[in-house]
């Protein structure tokens, strides 16, 4: 008899096997709510150690904790729901993660497979509901695929442009048995995605960019998911042409040089804006000139220039505008490439240079346009400012903290006034906007950072839509610090009504406001309102002292202050309004 001959492996359930694929691919944190649907799964997660479960108060929050997770970490963000609402529930945070290009994995609950289609207790439409919201998703229908599905999702999630999956997986499936068997490897054979760039496309942008004399660098997101930053830096530095990052793109290129110009787009810098309309070459680098950022497309196109574009997404590309040199690839193997190009021109004798006088005419032009200060406030020694509140944090955190935000007007101070220097620093959701995602992104930020700085500003109509997760806060030791910009409006709504709705402010004023500092010392925080200019330092700096609390500051903050520079919607980005003396 043979005693070398291994015992064949002993089926183990589909919810032994999910924990068992999350654990080979390296999750350490789950971020969920458990359901009826999810039961089995919840069993087998109470008897491993190999990652943490964070339950949070809202599945919408789970959601967004991971994406969070995710954005700040470089890793994919994992988060567990249960069927019908629970699935619902966490929509809109699929959908933020999705218009973002967010790498993150959702598994959901559902009904047993005998009742699905037969209006069963918490059932709905899972794969139907969340199909325009995700990159995609797998309804398991045999417990003998779930393993690879698992890893196809997690290959789906991380490659070409990222994106969320869901697995949505039938309790029947989660409590059937087979023998556990996770691939090394997946193969898709509808599923390619390229990495590298054409070479002849890359040598044609490279001469091109070489002839330019009013050029200019446009970053944005692809750049940061890329992990693209060292070259986009080496890039910028090497020619040295004129930066803009997008407010996704916040951080890929070091705004502390003297090469960036600012955040282009409806508030953006005057400087980036008019740099973007007038330059003769751009080269737009994991952007996808969105209309918050150039604004009305016919205004952009109505100065000649020549484009080139690299995405990964080949579909993004002439979508809005029309390019002339496409280049289609992961941002960072096309940018070693276009670095490896350049430094094969230089060895040339010979070969063209930039255009070194025609460049110091441009950066002259753009000095002029940056001498216009468009960032410039006007203080107070009565009131507070809010610009000021996010220009201290910047002071007392050195630039180095992780920063959330939510949306609205405090989103764009936060993205105006605290300069990144680092790639994934900067959490906010910039394409679909969502409010609420402030607190929930600073836990998923904290959890896959133990030990950062982190700091959310947000906004009082903001903070108030996911407020429950300050117990989650709690229950796992969280402590950001929450940063409340409180103008008792909603501030961007405000502003549009004030500019073009003749100061009708139909519903956006906050006429019920809870005692913030009541409410947060429910929960078990340090609470502190701050109504005072002279005050703002003082507390700010006695909150980041605390590192093992979160602290809620209310900034009780002028409630006239709009947000400038502002491109009117339908405007073109040359038609800036710098401030109220515009109107």
């Amino acid at each position: 008899m043979n005693n070398d001959t291994a015992a064949p492996a002993a089926p183990i359930t589909g919810a032994e096997i999910l924990v068992r694929c999350l654990a080979e691919e390296g999750v350490k944190h789950v971020f969920g709510y458990p359901g009826g649907a999810v039961l089995y799964i919840y069993d087998a997660i109470f008897k491993q150690d190999k990652f943490q479960h964070i339950l949070v108060r809202h599945e919408q929050a789970a959601i967004h904790a991971a994406d969070a997770y995710s954005r700040s970490s470089n890793t994919i963000g994992v988060a567990l729901v249960t069927s019908g609402p629970g699935v619902t529930n966490a929509v809109t945070g699929l959908s933020t993660a999705y218009m973002d290009s967010i790498p993150m994995v959702v598994i959901s609950g559902q009904v047993p497979s005998h009742a699905i289609g037969q209006d069963a207790f918490q059932e709905c439409d899972t794969v139907g509901i969340t199909r325009p919201v995700v990159k995609h998703n797998f309804l398991v229908k045999d417990v003998k695929d779930l393993a690879s599905t698992i890893k196809k999702a997690f290959f789906i999630a991380r490659t070409g442009r990222p994106g969320p999956v869901l697995v949505d997986i039938p309790k029947d499936i989660s409590m059937h048995k087979c023998v556990y068997d996770y691939p090394r490897e997946i193969e898709m054979r509808s599923y390619k995605p390229v990495d590298k760039g054409h070479s002849g496309q890359i040598r044609k942008a490279v001469q091109l960019l070489l002839q330019a004399e009013r050029p200019m660098i446009y970053a944005g997101g692809g750049v940061i998911l890329a992990n693209a930053s060292p070259e986009l830096n080496r890039l910028v530095d090497k020619l040295g042409f004129p930066c803009t990052n997008t407010l996704m793109g916040l951080g890929g290129y070091r705004s502390s040089s003297d090469k960036w110009v600012g955040m282009p787009g409806m508030h953006g810098t005057y400087e980036a804006n008019m740099a973007m309309q007038h330059c003769d070459v751009l080269i737009a680098i994991g952007a996808r000139f969105d209309d918050r950022v150039i604004g009305n497309p016919k205004h952009f196109a109505s100065n000649p220039r020549k484009i080139i574009h690299i995405d990964i997404d080949p579909s993004s590309i002439s979508k809005r505008v029309k390019v002339d040199i496409p280049i289609v690839g992961n941002v960072k193997d096309v940018l070693i490439e276009f670095l490896a190009q350049l430094d094969a021109a230089e060895a040339k004798p010979g070969e063209a240079r930039v255009n070194a006088a025609a460049l110091q005419d441009w950066w002259k032009q753009i000095g002029e346009w940056r001498g216009r200060d468009c960032l410039k406030f006007e203080g107070s020694d009565t009131i507070i400012k809010p610009q000021s509140v996010v220009q201290k944090v910047w002071d007392l955190t050195g630039g180095d903290a992780f920063i959330t935000s939510d949306v609205g007007q405090h989103q764009m101070w936060a993205a105006q006034y605290y300069p990144f220097d680092k790639p994934r620093r900067w959490i906010n959701s910039g394409g679909l906007g969502t409010m609420g995602v402030g607190l929930p992104y600073a836990m998923g930020v904290q959890m896959a950072n133990p030990g950062a700085t982190v700091a959310c500003i947000t906004g009082e109509g903001s903070i108030q839509m996911n407020i429950q997760e300050l117990a989650t806060c709690k229950q796992y030791h969280l402590t950001p610090k929450i940063i409340m910009l409180n103008n008792r409006a909603l501030g961007m709504v405000r502003q549009w009504q004030q500019i073009d709705y003749g100061g009708r402010y139909s519903e956006s004023y906050m006429d019920s406001l809870p005692d913030f500092s009541m409410l947060a010392e429910s929960f078990g925080h340090v609470a502190m309102k701050i109504e005072k200019p002279g005050d703002v330092d003082g507390a700010l700096r006695e909150a980041f002292a605390m590192k093992d609390r979160l602290v809620f500051m209310n900034f009780i903050t002028d409630q006239s202050e709009n947000v400038w520079p502002m491109v009117k919607a339908g405007k073109g980005l040359s038609e800036m309004l710098l401030g109220s003396e515009d109107l």
